[in-house]
């Protein structure tokens, strides 16, 4: 009864504290992109046609998004995550966060017995991956990569290309160094719950022409280019590779994915990238930071296969030392839902080539540099483009002056290919939050 009412009461001072920012807060203008912005990434919206860039400069009013006191509101929220995740630890909050997906297994103490249980526990647009749900499981116990043409039993590679359903689970604490991609078949699950697995220093996960996979309870990071290689994705198949990017994971012309409860942060090239026509993916409850382009939905703007492309965003923490593609989006609808934002340094959701984006029940958190306030971004479009473009922002929480700049007509209608779950108030973000990323899960206890 404690508990519940410490909740209320914190739920009572987020809401006093987003009335009194958006009081501040009711004048838009176009906001000048940040000075490091590449050309390819400016936005042709933010100076008129008719100023010059030093008119532009004159005339901006730097305070219009300002608080009286920005600082403090981004203290004051730091330290609620910080609070949150000292109470998840402590185990007080291990049951009824309000994240459907938690509230599904996380409360089961046989949860290492009843593994498989979390495939009936997805959400969103990937909610239907099952993953090696219907296999046998598959026991890592050996960390290395040494032949990526003939990989030896016992290894994360020996596993994921086999071409049965396996729920792929790890003996032990260890970090696996790839000396080249980590290249999925379909109908697998990487379950790192139980121990304290590391995807690190060298390659990292590619999910290529492939369907039904899911990727949970990982700490992948560190991610480099590797490739012109061979390397084997199946028993009867190997091929030769060029180069990756260096993307924490890459989905590619793939379906009914769904990546959950990882931490993922510094590789070359971005954390969670979908191409070549993927769809039917779910990105949920993962702990992002220290990274600058975080998350690519869509091969090209000129890429009209992926106008089918349905992703799910939800329960995510967009954590510190985070900058832009929050995510970036291109063809396709995206379903932006409960995920708390706390930091970012350009913007945090972008897009071009017109997507279907929905944000609900977010807590948007804008840092303190007045040119960064704003939410959105659309990448090299101009103003009589975009403006048709079906954005819109639903019960999101913004604090600190950020804004979100809808557009398109509105209508709920439009919504209904990017709507995925029904969203939760954006007071419950911090809660739903609160075990966002691989979870320090131990065997014989509740996780």
């Amino acid at each position: 009864m404690a508990m519940a009412a410490s909740l209320r009461c914190f739920t009572l001072l987020i809401l006093l504290l987003a009335l009194s920012v958006e009081a501040r807060n009711q004048r838009f203008s176009p906001m000048m992109a940040d000075p490091r912005t590449s050309e390819a990434e400016s936005n042709s919206k933010h100076i008129p046609a008719n100023q010059t860039s030093e008119q532009w400069w004159s005339d901006f009013d730097s305070t219009q998004h300002a608080v009286d006191d920005p600082e403090s509101v981004a203290s004051s929220v730091v330290e609620t995550v910080a609070n949150s995740t000292r109470r998840r630890s402590l185990g007080y909050l291990s049951c009824g966060t309000g994240n459907p997906i938690d509230d599904c297994w996380r409360c089961d103490p046989n949860w290492q017995r009843n593994r498989k249980r979390l495939a009936d526990c997805g959400i969103g647009f990937g909610r239907n991956s099952i993953g090696g749900r219907d296999g046998r499981f598959y026991v890592v116990t050996d960390p290395r990569d040494d032949d990526p043409v003939n990989p030896r039993p016992g290894t994360i590679r020996h596993a994921v290309i086999q071409d049965r359903p396996l729920w792929i689970v790890f003996k032990r604490d260890m970090v696996i160094t790839l000396k080249q991609e980590l290249i999925m078949n379909s109908f697998k699950t990487l379950d790192g719950r139980g121990v304290n697995v590391h995807i690190a220093n060298g390659a990292c996960i590619t999910i290529q022409f492939v369907t039904n996979v899911i990727i949970h309870g990982l700490h992948i990071h560190d991610c480099k280019p590797t490739g012109n290689a061979l390397v084997r994705s199946s028993p009867t198949h190997y091929g030769w590779r060029t180069m990756a990017d260096g993307d924490a994971v890459s989905i590619f012309g793939s379906s009914h994915v769904w990546v959950d409860h990882n931490s993922l942060s510094n590789c070359a090239d971005g954390l969670v990238d979908a191409v070549m026509g993927s769809t039917a993916i779910t990105i949920s409850s993962n702990h992002f930071t220290h990274h600058n382009e975080v998350m690519l939905l869509g091969h090209s703007d000129s890429y009209t296969r992926d106008k089918a492309m349905q992703v799910t965003i939800a329960f995510n923490h967009f954590g510190e030392g985070l900058i832009q593609r929050m995510p970036r989006c291109r063809h396709g609808y995206f379903h932006v839902v409960n995920n708390d934002y706390t930091h970012w340094e350009m913007y945090a959701i972008g897009g071009s080539a017109e997507p279907t984006i929905n944000s609900q029940g977010n807590r948007y958190l804008a840092p303190v540099n007045p040119f960064a306030k704003e939410v959105t971004k659309r990448v090299v479009t101009d103003t009589r483009v975009w403006k048709g473009w079906n954005w819109r922002s639903e019960g999101d929480l913004m604090l600190n002056g950020a804004y979100f700049t809808p557009s398109g007509a509105g209508a709920s209608a439009s919504y209904s290919r990017a709507s995925s779950l029904g969203a939760k108030s954006s007071s419950m973000v911090g809660s739903i939050t609160s075990g966002a990323g691989a979870l320090p899960c131990r065997r014989g206890s509740q996780c």
